[in-house]
């Protein structure tokens, strides 16, 4: 199949499948005019590196993880696994990273709250 019918079937853009080839994650045959072609097979590699992409992994990481697609084995699987793990205490790095910076910024509006209250003219007695 051609770049167009992979994207509508894949659910994707044509120009993710160019970026996907661009990065490795994704192969094709050349017809002698250029064209790109697909096999169906590579609906589901585009699924799986959508996934992965929605996990939040990077194309870098996405590429080592392919192996474990491609050459199925018990190596390659803890590989990944070990990868995934990792990407994983990264984002929960990045988690508690944004959260202070949240608690940092409750904080100052507390602060800004509290400076504005004090701007206010005291209310007289009647």
């Amino acid at each position: 199949m051609r770049i167009g019918e992979l994207a509508e079937r894949a659910g994707v853009s044509v120009r993710s499948l160019r970026y996907y080839e661009e990065q490795g994650l994704l192969t094709s045959t050349r017809s002698a005019s250029g064209q790109r072609h697909y096999t169906d097979d590579e609906i589901e590699r585009v699924t799986f590196i959508q996934r992965l992409y929605a996990a939040g992994l990077s194309s870098r990481t996405i590429a080592e993880l392919l192996p474990c697609v491609e050459s199925p084995s018990t190596e390659n699987s803890d590989a990944a696994l070990e990868r995934m793990a990792q990407e994983r205490d990264r984002l929960n790095d990045h988690i508690a990273d944004l959260t202070r910076t949240r608690e940092a910024l409750d904080a100052l509006m507390a602060a800004a709250r509290a400076h504005r209250e004090s701007l206010r003219p005291p209310v007289a007695a009647a």
